[in-house]
Protein backbone atom coordinates (compact mmCIF):
# COMPACT_ATOMS: atom_id res chain seq x y z
CA UNK A 1 0.00 0.00 0.00
CA UNK A 2 1.75 3.59 -0.75
CA UNK A 3 2.09 6.38 1.63
CA UNK A 4 -1.10 8.23 0.25
CA UNK A 5 -3.38 5.15 0.39
CA UNK A 6 -2.29 4.91 4.37
CA UNK A 7 -2.83 8.39 4.63
CA UNK A 8 -6.58 8.27 3.78
CA UNK A 9 -7.39 5.37 5.13
CA UNK A 10 -5.26 5.15 8.86
CA UNK A 11 -5.10 1.58 10.71
CA UNK A 12 -7.52 1.31 13.37
CA UNK A 13 -5.73 -0.48 16.68
CA UNK A 14 -8.79 0.98 18.76
CA UNK A 15 -11.79 2.54 19.37
CA UNK A 16 -9.72 5.78 20.16
CA UNK A 17 -8.18 5.92 16.93
CA UNK A 18 -11.91 6.86 15.32
CA UNK A 19 -12.63 10.30 14.86
CA UNK A 20 -16.20 9.43 15.10
CA UNK A 21 -15.52 8.14 18.75
CA UNK A 22 -13.58 11.36 19.59
CA UNK A 23 -16.09 13.30 18.45
CA UNK A 24 -18.45 11.22 20.74
CA UNK A 25 -16.57 12.06 23.73
CA UNK A 26 -16.25 15.22 23.32
CA UNK A 27 -20.39 15.61 22.61
CA UNK A 28 -20.24 13.78 26.11
CA UNK A 29 -18.13 16.63 27.87
CA UNK A 30 -20.69 19.38 26.18
CA UNK A 31 -23.66 17.32 27.80
CA UNK A 32 -22.49 17.67 30.76
CA UNK A 33 -21.16 20.94 30.73
CA UNK A 34 -24.79 22.09 29.53
CA UNK A 35 -26.29 19.67 32.21
CA UNK A 36 -24.86 22.09 35.02
CA UNK A 37 -27.33 25.07 34.27
CA UNK A 38 -30.44 22.73 34.41
CA UNK A 39 -32.02 23.59 37.41
CA UNK A 40 -32.39 21.41 40.53
CA UNK A 41 -35.42 19.65 40.09
CA UNK A 42 -34.20 17.84 36.90
CA UNK A 43 -31.03 16.38 38.78
CA UNK A 44 -32.90 12.86 39.16
CA UNK A 45 -34.99 13.29 35.97
CA UNK A 46 -33.64 15.19 32.78
CA UNK A 47 -30.30 15.04 33.61
CA UNK A 48 -29.31 11.08 34.24
CA UNK A 49 -31.45 10.35 31.18
CA UNK A 50 -29.51 12.91 29.18
CA UNK A 51 -26.50 11.86 30.36
CA UNK A 52 -26.94 8.35 30.14
CA UNK A 53 -27.37 8.44 26.80
CA UNK A 54 -24.76 10.49 25.58
CA UNK A 55 -22.49 8.45 27.64
CA UNK A 56 -23.98 5.48 25.36
CA UNK A 57 -23.15 6.78 22.17
CA UNK A 58 -18.90 6.11 22.50
CA UNK A 59 -19.42 3.30 24.35
CA UNK A 60 -21.47 1.74 21.81
CA UNK A 61 -18.56 2.57 19.15
CA UNK A 62 -16.46 1.26 21.91
CA UNK A 63 -17.99 -2.16 22.04
CA UNK A 64 -18.64 -2.58 18.72
CA UNK A 65 -15.26 -1.82 17.38
CA UNK A 66 -13.68 -4.52 19.67
CA UNK A 67 -15.98 -7.21 18.15
CA UNK A 68 -14.89 -9.82 16.04
CA UNK A 69 -17.36 -9.00 13.05
CA UNK A 70 -17.54 -6.45 10.95
CA UNK A 71 -21.89 -7.17 10.85
CA UNK A 72 -21.28 -6.79 14.89
CA UNK A 73 -19.44 -3.59 14.83
CA UNK A 74 -22.59 -1.76 12.20
CA UNK A 75 -25.12 -2.68 14.60
CA UNK A 76 -23.40 -1.36 17.14
CA UNK A 77 -23.27 1.86 15.40
CA UNK A 78 -26.68 2.03 15.08
CA UNK A 79 -27.18 1.82 18.74
CA UNK A 80 -25.02 4.36 19.07
CA UNK A 81 -26.64 6.61 16.63
CA UNK A 82 -30.14 5.30 18.14
CA UNK A 83 -28.45 7.38 21.73
CA UNK A 84 -27.27 9.68 19.76
CA UNK A 85 -30.69 10.77 18.66
CA UNK A 86 -31.88 10.47 22.17
CA UNK A 87 -29.37 12.87 23.38
CA UNK A 88 -30.65 15.22 20.82
CA UNK A 89 -34.48 15.13 21.57
CA UNK A 90 -33.55 15.42 25.57
CA UNK A 91 -31.22 18.52 24.65
CA UNK A 92 -34.27 19.89 22.65
CA UNK A 93 -36.14 19.34 25.55
CA UNK A 94 -33.90 21.48 27.55
CA UNK A 95 -34.07 23.96 25.32
CA UNK A 96 -37.76 23.98 25.14
CA UNK A 97 -38.02 24.26 28.88
CA UNK A 98 -35.65 26.99 28.49
CA UNK A 99 -33.39 25.33 30.96
CA UNK A 100 -30.59 25.89 28.20
CA UNK A 101 -30.75 28.39 25.40
CA UNK A 102 -31.00 27.96 21.79
CA UNK A 103 -27.80 29.35 21.72
CA UNK A 104 -25.73 27.88 24.10
CA UNK A 105 -27.03 24.40 22.64
CA UNK A 106 -26.13 25.38 19.09
CA UNK A 107 -22.56 24.10 19.57
CA UNK A 108 -23.77 20.54 20.33
CA UNK A 109 -26.44 20.26 18.16
CA UNK A 110 -23.73 20.69 15.24
CA UNK A 111 -21.65 18.28 16.88
CA UNK A 112 -24.67 15.48 16.85
CA UNK A 113 -25.22 16.21 13.26
CA UNK A 114 -21.73 15.81 12.35
CA UNK A 115 -21.64 12.43 14.82
CA UNK A 116 -24.56 11.60 13.37
CA UNK A 117 -23.42 11.54 9.72
CA UNK A 118 -20.14 10.31 10.53
CA UNK A 119 -21.62 7.20 12.54
CA UNK A 120 -24.17 6.64 9.03
CA UNK A 121 -20.89 6.95 6.88
CA UNK A 122 -18.61 4.43 8.95
CA UNK A 123 -21.45 2.05 8.87
CA UNK A 124 -21.90 2.00 5.68
CA UNK A 125 -18.57 1.42 4.88
CA UNK A 126 -17.99 -0.90 6.86
CA UNK A 127 -21.16 -2.94 5.13
CA UNK A 128 -19.93 -2.31 2.34
CA UNK A 129 -16.53 -3.30 2.49
CA UNK A 130 -17.27 -6.89 4.51
CA UNK A 131 -20.54 -7.92 2.18
CA UNK A 132 -20.42 -11.53 1.24
CA UNK A 133 -19.89 -12.18 -2.30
Amino acid sequence: MSSTARAAHPIVRSHRDLIVWQKAMDMVDAVYDLTEAFPRKERYALIPQLTRAAVSVPANIAEGQARVTARDFANFLVIARSSLMETETMLTIAVRRRYIGEATAGATFGLITEISKMLTSLRVRIRSTHVKG
